[in-house]
């Protein structure tokens, strides 16, 4: 969802993302995808309720009308009946349906708490149970070889970028919005992630020398950016489309392409090797991820427990067993 589609959302729905804005500072992305979870289930509403032609294509289903009698009185059974729908007609996975139940659970909340309604009807709306797969990271050798493959016109800033990414963990709307300021002498960087909230990452010798190797052919003639640390070709600060761009070429020199790698990877791996190779407890790693809850840092525990398994499983003396009969 884009964000000037907004206005086409009930005017309910538009005052619930303007508090998520201006109160719960959630990022715009959040925000865009609980629109469009909160737009699907409100189509949904008015094509089981028939208040749409039934030929009229779902994509293409106004709610600007959506009266707040009908948005007030769903039912539990409403929002169990469209999570079905999303899993039986859109294939939406356990994952996908989940978070629209969060968005539906939460916006009725929103209208509780403010006396919009006396009482909440999904309150008990249970999520879809889902399986938290492992994270999919590149392993030490193959950090060296991705940044061993940076080459270019701008090796310099490209080689920083995958620095920062595999030292420090960072998400890419926070490497993209990094400025010259938010470095700091003492060799700390100062960043604005999630919901913006501020943390301060301390940079290893690997990113101070990248930074500085940049800065001295960063260009600073004709820039529409003067404050951001990334420029592009076109002097502009760097976008996230341009830095998955740089990645997925590094990832094809290396010969990493097609093995299900990406940008947000390189965060995973970062958190990977500083887990296995630094003695970092979890508590510590939240705090340089920015994680909001600690069980989301612990997949990484996680990550390091079945390696340990794999290697007491790859042990020559697992498949040996005593075969004979009592007795003999």
């Amino acid at each position: 969802m884009r964000r000037e589609e907004i206005v086409t959302l009930p005017i309910t729905v538009i005052r619930y993302l303007e508090y998520l804005s201006a109160i719960k500072n959630k990022s715009e992305l959040t925000i865009l995808e609980y629109a469009s979870d909160l737009r699907m289930f409100f189509r949904y509403i008015k094509r089981s309720r028939g208040l749409v032609d039934k030929n009229i294509p779902f994509e293409e289903i106004g709610i600007s009308d959506l009266t707040d009698d009908i948005i007030f009185n769903i039912t539990l059974n409403d929002a169990y009946a469209f999570l079905a729908y999303c899993r039986s007609e859109r294939k939406n996975s356990s994952n996908a349906r989940a978070r629209k139940a969060v968005a539906i659970k939460r916006f009725y909340r929103f209208l509780e708490v403010n006396s919009y309604i006396e009482k909440n009807p999904v309150m008990h709306l249970e999520s879809p149970q889902t399986k938290r797969g492992l994270p999919k990271y590149l392993s030490l050798e193959q950090s060296v070889a991705l940044l061993e493959s940076v080459d270019g016109k701008f090796k310099e800033r490209d080689y920083c970028i995958l620095t920062l990414f595999l030292n420090c963990g960072l998400r890419l709307s926070e490497l993209v919005g990094i400025n010259l300021s938010d470095i700091k002498d003492d060799n700390t960087l100062r960043v604005l992630g999630k919901g913006n909230k501020e943390r301060t990452i301390y940079l290893n010798n690997a990113c101070v020398n990248a930074i500085e190797a940049y800065l001295r052919v960063r260009p600073a003639d004709g820039l529409k950016d003067r404050d951001a640390l990334f420029i592009s070709k076109q002097k502009n600060r760097i976008s996230r489309q341009t830095v998955q761009k740089i990645v997925e070429g590094c990832l094809e020199r290396s010969g990493l392409a097609g093995m299900g790698f990406s940008t947000h990877k390189l965060r995973h791996t970062a958190a990977t090797l500083m887990y296995q190779y630094g003695n970092v407890d979890p508590l510590q790693l939240k705090e340089i991820l920015g994680h909001e809850n600690l069980s989301t840092t612990e997949i990484y525990t996680h990550v390091y427990n079945e390696q340990l398994k794999a290697a007491v499983d790859s042990n020559p003396l697992n498949q040996l067993s005593k075969n004979k009969k009592s007795g003999e």
